[in-house]
């Protein structure tokens, strides 16, 4: 009771009697509801909800959070149902509590798909109303306060999971009390043994520099008051995972990090803290390079201060924060601090809580694009990391991107279109790679062109889960539309062979045939066949009746033509590398569609009789592309051998792709060439050219 009238007290200072009282009886129900329920320290389990509450009141948070954390584990641990919780406290309350129960089913570790599965439904609730997580932040807090009562493992678990995802989700939300609280705590239960060295050199070492910090406080202090400036210096402690983390990601010694001494200066408004940072840089000689202005450009989480680095008394590195009370505050409680004052909300609060549905927005549309909940919760925590570059637009607007973005990054935060489309860039006017890491600063302009698709290579640099995620989206779109065409081709082709159309197909006996494949349209069954899931004269004997299906499937009138351009689901062997003028067959394979090999391959004898796997092809006449061919030429060793065999291919209009020499003897030299190719004229052309050099006595066309 007396830590229920210390928080009503505290509740009255800025809610309403209504409100305070409305939050009181949800304290009666949950201590009635939880009668007779211990926690593993003993305690009533009711203290647990109440230390909660009190979490969120230190951050002002209005009476329907207070009352969710009171109510948080009603539903789940006492068998009281969301409709008693929506009778008795009204439905905002009980979706709150609705949502915070479903995050406390979250498993990790090993339990990767349960943890993504729950981990979208937390994204969902966030979407529903942001204060879920602001309650369930403030409830994994306290446990993180409790855990010594738990057995080692169960700590260790729980902390992994705090560092790995809580931690990341409150510095994103910008709210660094609770944030640098979580690393501390979560630092302390994963490795007790180096927090408790860390701790004990940081008290030594705060006793031993404590004379020097005194001096420079005075000296800043005194500076501020020559000047007619109001402000309030203090010393900045750094907290102990903070440090453990710079000691491991730079190698660095603890004297080397200590050695560093951080302060802030707290001021009345903007204009201020711009004077102030004037006034310490004419005190201490900056760091050239160490000035960052977050108040013109903030963080993504709406964070905003003046940093700089200074060379204080002695030549000791001074880091010095500026900023204004209202920025301490929304640094300290990030979105919380929307529900702050509300009668007088700055625009800071409410970019702070704009930025934050930006965020939730973010994770929906992850979440509708993801392939599954492994691959969302992958690019959440991609997109969970702290640091990040500004970038321009053309028209000078400011782009926030995690560290290492690349311009195609970049494109798919302008608009999903922009980055689809997009085929080239261009960094400060400059022509620039895609892959290209950008830097802060920069300008960066996106040139798109129509009809074109997202490159595969794309994944291997793309930083975002926003890029991530609608590259993979657009690629498995392609590849469907490309594996329906193809497969309706085939399906065409075996029909044909039967006597058969597939436009003449009635649409009982299709889908009849669905059903039985338990697939929803057509399209499905021709992307299966495309894809090489199914055989397409299977497929077609099942459409038709056996008196209709009596022709030869064998006895068919002329190959399947390929055109080059089915992108996706025809792949050309590697084995064989065929090229347009080479006799080809198709290789069916699961999952990848067709493989073209060329007809005397080797690797496919054993299909080659086999209408199920084997399809016969032919090119098509008009084929605008370049193959990949391997040559194995053997000649006499000569001076400007490799310069004098690329002259050659490039005046046969070839590029070469790679090379490898390998000296036989001291006299004759064998060379393996990958060239690319139009088709098989073109090839004999080359061929013709490279036996006209001297000194070359035997060029083959090479199989792996």
């Amino acid at each position: 009771m007396p830590a229920l009238d210390r928080l009503t007290g505290q509740l009255s200072t800025y809610l309403s009697t209504d409100q305070v009282n409305a939050v009181r009886r949800s304290y009666y129900y949950a201590e009635q509801a939880h009668d007779g329920q211990l926690r593993s320290s003993g305690e009533h389990y009711v203290t647990h909800p109440l230390a909660v509450a009190t979490i969120l009141a230190d951050m002002h948070m209005d009476h329907q959070s207070l009352m969710a954390a009171m109510l948080h584990d009603v539903i789940e641990d006492t068998g009281i149902p969301k409709e008693a919780i929506v009778a008795q406290f009204g439905d905002s309350v009980a979706e709150l509590v609705d949502g915070v129960t479903k995050l406390t089913q979250m498993k990790f570790g090993t339990k990767a798909e349960a943890q993504a599965e729950n981990f979208q439904k937390m994204a969902m609730a966030m979407a529903r109303d942001i204060r879920v997580i602001l309650v369930k932040l403030a409830d994994r807090l306290h446990n993180m306060r409790t855990l010594g009562a738990l057995n080692p493992e169960k700590r260790r678990r729980i902390a992994k999971e705090t560092l790995e995802i809580y931690a990341p989700i409150a510095n994103r939300l910008g709210m660094n009390r609770i944030y640098a609280e979580f690393e501390d705590l979560g630092f302390k239960a994963m490795h007790p043994m180096r927090a408790e060295r860390i701790h004990s050199a940081v008290k030594k070492s705060r006793g031993n520099r404590k004379e020097i910090v005194n001096k420079i406080q005075e000296s800043i202090a005194h500076c501020l008051e020559r000047e007619g400036l109001p402000g309030e210096v203090s010393g900045r402690e750094k907290h102990l995972y903070s440090i453990y983390q710079k000691m491991r990601g730079k190698r660095k010694a603890f004297t080397e990090i200590m050695d560093v001494y951080a302060f802030r200066i707290i001021v009345d408004k903007v204009d201020t803290c711009y004077r102030v940072l004037g006034a310490v840089h004419n005190l201490y000689k900056p760091f050239p390079g160490r000035f960052k202005d977050y108040i013109a450009i903030p963080k993504a989480n709406g964070y905003q201060s003046l940093h700089t680095t200074l060379f204080g008394m002695h030549g000791v590195p001074i880091e010095i924060q500026i900023r204004t009370r209202e920025m301490e505050e929304l640094a300290n409680n990030g979105i919380a601090a929307h529900w702050l004052y509300k009668t007088d909300e700055g625009d800071g609060r409410r970019n702070n809580h704009a930025r934050a549905r930006q965020w939730v927005k973010g994770l929906l549309e992850l979440q509708q694009n993801a392939g599954n909940s492994l691959e969302f919760i992958e690019n959440v925590k991609i997109d969970l990391f702290p640091d990040e570059v500004y970038v321009f637009t053309p028209k000078g607007r400011i782009m926030e991107l995690p560290k290492g973005s690349t311009p195609v990054d970049f494109a798919y935060a302008v608009h999903t279109d922009v980055g689809n489309t997009c085929i080239a860039c261009r960094v400060n006017r400059r022509l620039a790679p895609l892959s290209q890491a950008l830097e802060s600063g920069a300008t960066v302009e996106i040139i798109t062109a129509p009809n074109t698709q997202p490159n595969p290579n794309w994944l291997n640099f793309v930083v975002t889960g926003k890029a991530r995620t609608h590259i993979r989206h657009a690629l498995k779109q392609q590849q469907r539309e490309e594996s329906v065409s193809l497969g309706k081709r085939l399906l065409s082709k075996a029909l044909d062979n039967l006597g058969a159309r597939f436009e003449d197909i009635s649409m009982p006996r299709l889908q009849v045939l669905l059903k039985e494949y338990h697939q929803e349209e057509s399209d499905d069954l021709l992307e299966d066949i495309g894809l090489g899931n199914r055989t397409a004269h299977v497929v077609a004997r099942r459409l038709l009746s056996a008196e209709d299906a009596g022709a030869n499937p064998l006895a068919a009138d002329g190959p399947l033509v390929i055109r080059g351009t089915e992108g996706l689901v025809l792949n050309y062997a590697r084995c064989c590398t065929p090229i347009p003028g080479d006799l080809i067959v198709g290789h069916l394979s699961a999952g990848k569609g067709m493989v073209v090999h060329r007809d005397s391959c080797k690797n496919i004898s054993e299909f080659r009789n086999n209408p199920e796997k084997c399809v016969p092809l032919t090119w098509a006449k008009d084929i605008d592309s370049e193959f990949n061919v391997e040559l194995r030429i053997e000649l006499a060793h000569q001076r400007g051998l490799i310069a004098l065999l690329a002259g050659t291919i490039s005046e046969a209009d070839a590029n070469i792709d790679k090379i490898n020499v390998d000296e036989r003897d001291g006299r004759i030299s064998v060379i393996q060439l990958g060239i690319s190719v139009t088709d098989r004229v073109h090839l004999a052309r080359i061929i013709r050219k490279l036996r006209a050099l001297q000194g070359v006595s035997r060029i083959t066309r090479m199989r792996a």
